[in-house]
């Protein structure tokens, strides 16, 4: 399957400037732009890294981008309210974090690196009026989506630093196309009309067409929103501020509606293992062996295989599949990172050590849950009062609030 017919499997064209997709089966040059407004990626940008990788396999050179210049200035795509403008040490710092991410994703491939504050930092305001900014009509600009939305009724407003986004991004490409010989941005739908921006430029000051190509932004099916976002916020990649079983879970946790595109967007399996998958997985869904093959890949991906081993073994404790008495020394210390824990001995009342582990506001609600028969311990149902010998296994036990794992407690002797 060559490239174009890959891509176009899996779903990752939507806008295009090249009439016909085979144009991608010729490798040249191609850059993606990475943001440095967090020091970590989140999943809502692994979708866009990978196709930075399917092209670099297909024998692409890939230029990387860390945008410690654009940075400074924030992208308003997508945003309702002015950015807060953060300090070189704070991009610095984000930059620091994304590069090393960045860098296991594409461990093998033929990348260069580089960050746009080194170009940017050294343009003079009179130079980029003159050689950018005159190549720029104010209508075209002023029809960006981001721009009306700002603009219109009910909009915050934009400054003159984020209207001008745009033209450093052009900027950028065109720096890269004069030292780099990058004929190719790409980048998700949402930022079609600043990687525009750079085709036009180079078009009018170098007389020379190179393309852009955006991949569709990836919506939730079953609740309509962006991909990326949990009950609890954003997942992140770093291991810190997400941690690889709740990463894991993630995409245990994915829909039937869903879990297809999933494995096309978000794992380096091939058509026939893909297809193969889900003909396994249409036979019993309950069994989700499509999600679990899922967090699988992109674990393994994003956080290494032995890593995969160590989620797929604590989750199996924390949803009862596996006794709480077997886990190891490892497997209990992730555990007590993942849950709250505390001590208890038999006897203990169940609704006090509740209450102590944040899974209920009282005891009096404690009380009321256990006796509705929504405590479980060791994915045990329970309604006696207390704690007894026999719930603790190797000195151990796992108490539930409902069915989620996440309002569990791990109580030891």
């Amino acid at each position: 399957m060559t490239l174009s017919e890959e891509l176009a499997w899996r779903g990752l064209i939507k806008d295009k400037t090249f009439a016909d997709v085979q144009w991608l089966d010729q490798p040249k040059t191609f850059y993606l732009g990475i943001d440095a407004s967090a020091n970590s990626l989140q999943v809502g940008n692994l979708a866009i890294i990978l196709l930075a990788r399917r092209l670099a396999d297909a024998g692409w050179k890939a230029v990387l981008v860390m945008g410690g210049g654009t940075s400074l200035v924030g992208d308003p795509g997508g945003k309702t309210e002015e950015r807060q403008l953060m300090s070189r040490a704070d991009v610095e710092r984000n930059i620091a974090g994304v590069r090393a991410q960045v860098t296991k994703l594409f461990s093998g491939e033929n990348y260069l690196m580089v960050d746009n504050y080194d170009w940017l930092n050294d343009l003079k305001y009179l130079g980029l009026l003159r050689e950018v900014g005159k190549h720029f009509s104010m209508t075209e600009l002023m029809q960006r989506e981001f721009v009306t939305e700002r603009m219109g009724e009910g909009g915050s407003g934009i400054s003159y630093a984020e209207f001008s986004y745009s033209i450093v991004q052009g900027y950028d490409y065109w720096h890269l196309f004069k030292h780099n010989q990058a004929v190719l941005q790409i980048g998700g739908s949402d930022q079609w009309g600043n990687i525009l921006s750079g085709v036009a430029l180079i078009r009018k000051k170098e007389s020379a067409e190179v393309h852009a190509l955006c991949m569709p932004l990836i919506i939730n099916k079953a609740t309509g929103i962006k991909f990326g976002k949990s009950e609890g916020g954003a997942v992140w990649l770093d291991p810190a501020q997400t941690t690889p079983t709740q990463f894991y879970q993630f995409w245990i946790n994915t829909d039937d509606i869903d879990v297809e595109e999933y494995l096309k967007v978000f794992t380096l399996l091939s058509k026939e293992e893909v297809e193969h998958i889900m003909v396994e997985h249409t036979k019993d869904p309950g069994q989700r062996v499509a999600q679990v093959r899922l967090a699988e890949e992109v674990t393994a991906l994003v956080h290494g295989h032995d890593t995969v081993k160590l989620a797929e073994s604590v989750t199996d404790f924390l949803t009862g599949r596996s006794p709480i008495g077997e886990a190891s020394r490892q497997e209990i210390e992730v555990i007590r990172n993942e849950v709250a824990h505390t001590e208890g001995r038999p006897g203990d009342e169940i609704a006090d050590i509740l209450e102590r582990t944040g899974l209920v506001d009282s005891k009096t609600e404690g009380r009321r849950i256990r006796a509705a028969g929504g405590v479980y311990i060791n994915g045990e149902g329970v309604t006696s009062e207390t704690l007894d010998e026999s719930h603790f296994q190797n000195g151990r036990l796992l108490l539930r609030r409902g069915k989620a794992f996440k309002d569990s407690a791990l109580v030891e002797l």
